[in-house]
C-alpha cells in the first residue's frame, strides 16, 4: 500500500508541475471542445519461424476529449474517455484487451477563477464482457457489471485552464452488478454482497486532471480519482489513475502510450486450489496496471 501512495504523491505533483506551466485561455461564452482520437494497429507475421511463435493481430480505438462552457462566474466541464481493444491469433483467437466508459461532468461557481464551488457526477463501466483468459466459457465482467455512478459536492482549484484538483468530504459511490449471473457468484462480485444488484458507500474523493504539452508534438493527459469510504474500511483507498501520452509523427500517423493503474479494497482476486472440484481460494485485493504501446492513425481536436 506504501508503494501506492508513493505513486499517488507522484501523480500528484507531475500533474501540478504541468499545471504551472500551462497558459490560461480565455473561454468565457465559449464551448471549448479539445481531444484525442485515434486507431492503433499491430500485427505480427510468422512463417516457419525457428524461434517458435504465431502470427496476431491487435488493434485498439480510444477517445479522450473534453468539452467546456463558461459563463459569468459559472464553469461546465464534461470528460469522456473510451478506449476499446482486442487482439487475435491462432491458438487462443480473439481476446478483449482494454474496455473502458468513463464520463464525468462539473459544475462550478467562481468569483476569483480559481477557486470553485463544484457539483459533479462520474459514470464507469465497459463495453462487453470480459473473460479470465483462456476460459472463455464464463465471464467474469460486462456492461454494468460493474457500472459505478460517483456523485459530489466540494471545491475545485482550477489554477491554469489544464490543470485542476477536486476535493469533495461528501461524496456517494454506487457500485453495479446488473448481472444476475455475477450477482449470485458465491461471495458476490466487485463489493456487492452475493445475490444483490447494488452497493452504496458514502465517503470522501479527490480527482486531480492534467493536460499539458510536454515538447513539440508529445501532449500529455493524466486523471487521478481517490476514494475512501466513511465505515470501517477508512483510509483504504480506491485508487484509479490514467496517463496517455501522445506523439505526433507527421500529419497522419501518431505513436501513444496509455497506462492506467487501479487499486480497489473491495475487488479480491482468487487463485485456484490444489485439490480437485474445490472452488477457487479468495484472496485480498491487488493492485492492477495496464500499459498500451501503438502506433497508429491519431486526430488532435
Amino acid at each position: 500500500m506504501r508503494r501506492i501512495l508513493l505513486m499517488v504523491l507522484c501523480a500528484v505533483c507531475a500533474s501540478y508541475a504541468f499545471g504551472q506551466d500551462a497558459e490560461a485561455e480565455n473561454t468565457d461564452k465559449k464551448w471549448i471542445l479539445k481531444g484525442t482520437t485515434g486507431l492503433n494497429i499491430t500485427q505480427t507475421h510468422l512463417s516457419n519461424w525457428s524461434a517458435g511463435g504465431e502470427s496476431s493481430y491487435a488493434g485498439n480505438l480510444y477517445l479522450n476529449g473534453s468539452l467546456n462552457h463558461k459563463f459569468g462566474n459559472w464553469l461546465w466541464e464534461n470528460i469522456l474517455i473510451l478506449d476499446y481493444g482486442l487482439t487475435r491469433n491462432k491458438t487462443n483467437g480473439v481476446q478483449k484487451t482494454t474496455d473502458k466508459i468513463d464520463f464525468s461532468t462539473k459544475l462550478g461557481y467562481s468569483t476569483n477563477d480559481k477557486w470553485f464551488y463544484t457539483a459533479m457526477a462520474g459514470f464507469n463501466s465497459q463495453f462487453y464482457k470480459g473473460y479470465n483468459y483462456p476460459d472463455k466459457e464464463e465471464y467474469i465482467s460486462k456492461f454494468m457489471a460493474p457500472g459505478y455512478l460517483t456523485t459530489s459536492v466540494g471545491m475545485e482549484y482550477r489554477a491554469k485552464d489544464r490543470y485542476s484538483v477536486y476535493m469533495s468530504p461528501l461524496t456517494s459511490k454506487m457500485t453495479f452488478v446488473t448481472d444476475n449471473y455475477l450477482s449470485n457468484i458465491k461471495g458476490g462480485s466487485f463489493g456487492v454482497d452475493e445475490g444483490k444488484h447494488f452497493r452504496s458507500e458514502f465517503g470522501a474523493y479527490i480527482k486531480a486532471r492534467a493536460e499539458q504539452p510536454i515538447m513539440e508534438n508529445v501532449k500529455a493527459v493524466s486523471t487521478l480519482d481517490l476514494f475512501t469510504a466513511y465505515d470501517d474500511s477508512f483510509g483504504n483507498i480506491d485508487i484509479d489513475w490514467d496517463l496517455m501520452i501522445t506523439m505526433k509523427i507527421n500529419k497522419f500517423l501518431s505513436a501513444s502510450i496509455n497506462t492506467t493503474l487501479k487499486y480497489d479494497d473491495d475487488i479480491k482476486t482468487f487463485k485456484a486450489s490444489n485439490i480437485e472440484g474445490e472452488e477457487p481460494i479468495q484472496r485480498g485485493a491487488k493492485v492492477q496496471f495496464r500499459e498500451i504501446l501503438g502506433i497508429g492513425v491519431a486526430y488532435t481536436f
